[in-house]
């Protein structure tokens, strides 16, 4: 029970957060971060008086039903509840941050919160910002078993459907966005009377909040992903390194027997994982017990077992 309610709070929190990046610093620069509110974000320079959140709305409701005939999706609970509350919670913020309805329909960023958070000088801050905010709040939702919806369905649809890879599709869809983007916000078609279109460099700020928004994520869910995978070949029996795994690392290894391939000698050889902070006590270990060993270490992308992370369950979400 606990484990449920703590889970259900961080995806409220992740959504607020995530609600607050774009609030505070995407929506009022009409920087254009891909997905659907990047989408939303674009609607919202043509049709004004209808807020973003209310645009996620109307990409988001139809976009679920839409997984569910195409893709045979289950929804879960979760992920439902995330997707709708998001636009909520960026609709909420934005009444509350605004003075009137006339800044809130322009977005002005000097009426922003009585006008400390205009940052229109600083918009490659705000980009990194912003899109540092989003991705965390987005990573948290995600760990949490839960997804905003959105262009990853999108992306699943085209993967199924048009055999494009998963990320590829995310990509695509998020630059047909970013185009769209440019043309009605850069560009100023939609708004050819308006002589305060901001200039097409903010697609080059946008491009820059979707690299940094998904490092983030990548990131919040993933971690760092440092450990380092080590294989250690000698001719000697290595029995003081095995008690610095096994006593000093607290840790274990894999005894593999092996040979030579020219000498046909038979030799020892190691195979284990270790934090990258162990990385410089084993070595120095491993020169100590034989300065001719043979030693390889290279980056272990993902590790599971005892002492490492669990195995994922059917069904749970664990994006790359």
């Amino acid at each position: 029970m606990r484990k449920t309610i703590c889970g259900w709070f961080n995806i409220f929190l992740g959504c607020t957060i995530m609600a607050a990046g774009f609030v505070y610093f995407i929506n009022p620069y009409n920087l254009v971060p891909g997905g659907v509110y990047g989408a939303s974000i674009v609607l919202h320079n043509l049709f004004p008086f209808i807020q973003v959140g209310t645009f996620g709305y109307m990409f988001d409701i139809p976009l679920l039903i839409l997984s569910v005939f195409l893709l045979g999706a289950k929804l879960g609970a979760r992920t439902i509840v995330a997707a709708l509350f998001t636009p909520l919670a960026m609709n909420g913020l934005s009444l509350i941050s605004y003075p009137s309805k006339e800044a809130l329909h322009a977005l002005d960023p000097a009426q922003l919160l009585g006008g400390c958070m205009n940052m229109t000088d600083h918009l490659m801050l705000t980009s990194v910002i912003g899109a540092a905010i989003i991705g965390i709040g987005c990573g948290i939702v995600v760990r949490n078993q839960a997804t905003t919806g959105g262009t990853d369905i999108v992306g699943m649809i085209l993967q199924k459907y048009c055999n494009l890879r998963f990320s590829r599709a995310i990509l695509l869809v998020d630059g047909i966005v970013v185009l769209f983007g440019l043309l009605v916000i850069g560009f100023g078609i939609g708004n050819p009377d308006d002589g305060t279109q901001p200039s097409w460099h903010l697609s080059l700020y946008s491009l820059i909040a979707i690299f940094v928004s998904s490092r983030v994520v990548a990131y919040v869910i993933n971690g760092e992903k440092n450990d380092k995978l080590l294989f250690v070949i000698s001719d000697n029996n290595m029995t003081d390194l095995h008690n610095y795994i096994l006593k000093d690392l607290d840790r274990t290894a894999t005894r593999i027997k092996s040979s030579g391939l020219y000498t046909g000698t038979d030799k020892e050889m190691l195979f284990l994982v270790v934090s990258y902070k162990e990385v410089a006590g084993i070595k120095h270990k491993i020169k100590e017990v034989d300065p001719r060993a043979f030693v390889v270490v290279t980056d272990a992308y993902d590790t599971f077992g005892e002492g490492w992370k669990q195995l994922p369950s059917a069904g749970e979400l664990h994006p790359e």
